[in-house]
């Protein structure tokens, strides 16, 4: 795996039901989409949720209701926005459809559920990054190359993380050296796509960014 990295997805369920689906992303561009009640009796050993090609891997999974816009993003700065419709539910043991078309190298690292109340935290190696609301992404067609997200400059480095946040989020910084920093989303500028971005997190040397995390902001008050 990329970095060494472990890639773990929880998807808090209430219930299975036929309303609802889970949506995969792998790390060459492929999604899946497939009704959740398909997974409501797991083995003992788990069961097969996607099967991945050679050197994939899956980065995401996201619960939803057959009707949401999905964006993927890739290290090397792009971005694709598309209908969740267009993605014909299959099986579990199926192996997906191409969401974005990936060249010189790129890789997904990660995949939101879009909506444009929110903005969408784009968090770079090299500790910097933006927020930019996520009505500038443009509805296209499943498996196109998408649009710039962020511009990965030597300064920056490649993405490393992307998240759908609110004003009223908290996001958690982790460096592979073990530090962890949290900051008030609202304190994160909003600028558009075609940028470099801010430092977000002070780096020692040889340090990198490896993930950026959304959480719920405590309630000081209670």
């Amino acid at each position: 795996m990329q970095n060494n990295e472990i890639v773990t997805s929880f998807v808090p369920v209430r219930k299975f039901d036929n309303e609802h689906y889970l949506i995969m992303a792998t790390r060459k561009g492929t999604v899946k989409k497939t009704e959740l009640m398909a997974y409501s009796n797991p083995r003992r050993h788990g069961i097969v949720a996607i099967t991945l090609e050679q050197n994939d891997e899956l980065i995401n999974v996201e619960l939803t209701d057959g009707i949401q816009q999905i964006i993927l993003a890739t290290k090397n700065g792009n971005a694709v926005r598309f209908e969740e419709r267009n993605v014909r539910p299959t099986g579990r043991s199926a192996q997906g459809v191409r969401g974005i078309s990936l060249k010189d190298n790129d890789e997904v690292v990660g995949m939101v559920v879009a909506s444009d109340e929110k903005t969408l935290l784009s968090v770079t190696e090299n500790g910097y990054g933006k927020r930019t609301s996520i009505a500038e992404y443009r509805l296209i067609n499943r498996g196109g190359s998408g649009v710039i997200n962020i511009q990965c400059s030597e300064r920056n480095g490649k993405v490393v993380s992307i998240c759908s946040v609110t004003e009223n989020d908290d996001v958690i910084f982790i460096s592979k050296n073990g530090i962890i920093i949290r900051v008030p989303a609202e304190d994160i500028s909003v600028i558009g796509r075609n940028t470099q971005g801010v430092r977000l997190m002070k780096l020692e040397a040889n340090d990198k960014v490896v993930s950026a995390i959304r959480v719920l902001r405590e309630n000081n008050g209670s």
